[in-house]
């Protein structure tokens, strides 16, 4: 409850900071029955929450830090909170085309051993009425704490139900690297290159976000190592409750 109380208290006070001149300042917390990215948890399967503050400038630049519980999942060395932090760009060319760079370092609290990684990322998106569709790659280079480097390239669609408050989206990746340390590499590859999907519905009204999500990955061997995680690595359908400042 204490890590809780710590989200909340931090996405508060970013809400209530003074809005600086032509600063765009926004936070967010949030609850989900399982943090899953690419396909595989990162909380040890169990109720995961989060909070987030972001601040943007006109001339594209965004910051952001992300902290969510991971539960002393062994996936992160037993780490009892990752926080995200996140300085990128997004530039609109004109035509509905967007594009977007980032690089994130990922900080993991508690954790038994150094586990904290970064990676680079890139994306193209385009949107038409209330349709959007996009290609990501995020590119984390060869690291210890990930035992190799590691590549993750996608594409996303995502299309607002018309006089609803839904929208429904949907995502597939693929997830490749080298590996130096084959227990370390089956952090973010618990069974080698794979594939994950997604597919989802928000219901969206005002500052408040509901989300239901189904998402797998076609793992079907984890390797034998700590970090692996080999009980969530399969289909799962998670649900996300968000409060946007």
């Amino acid at each position: 409850m204490k890590l809780i109380h710590i989200m909340v208290a931090a996405a508060w006070s970013a809400a209530a900071l003074p809005a600086f001149a032509q600063a765009d300042l926004g936070a967010s917390v949030e609850v989900a029955t399982d943090e899953r990215r690419r396909g595989i948890s990162w909380s040890d399967g169990e109720l995961a929450p989060a909070a987030s503050v972001r601040a943007g400038v006109p001339f594209g630049l965004d910051l952001s830090a992300r902290i969510t519980g991971t539960r002393g999942d062994p996936r992160h060395g037993g780490a009892d909170a990752v926080v995200d932090v996140t300085g990128g760009f997004a530039r609109d060319i004109g035509g509905g085309l967007r594009l977007d760079g980032f690089v994130t370092g990922h900080l993991f609290t508690g954790a038994a051993e150094a586990f904290d990684y970064v990676e680079v990322g890139a994306g193209a998106s385009y949107a038409l009425g209330p349709a959007e569709i996009g290609i990501d790659a995020r590119y984390a280079p060869d690291q210890a704490a990930i035992g190799g480097d590691n590549l993750w390239f996608g594409a996303r669609a995502r299309v607002g139900v018309p006089a609803t408050p839904f929208t429904v989206n949907a995502s597939l990746g693929r997830s490749t690297g080298s590996v130096d340390d084959w227990r370390r590499a089956a952090r973010l590859r618990p069974g080698g290159d794979y594939t994950d999907w997604s597919l989802g519905v928000d219901h969206i009204t005002g500052p408040v976000s509901l989300g239901l999500v189904y998402s797998g990955t076609d793992i079907e061997q984890v390797a034998d190592s700590p970090f692996a995680n080999a009980r969530h690595t399969g289909d799962k359908v998670t649900a996300r409750l968000a409060i946007s400042f």
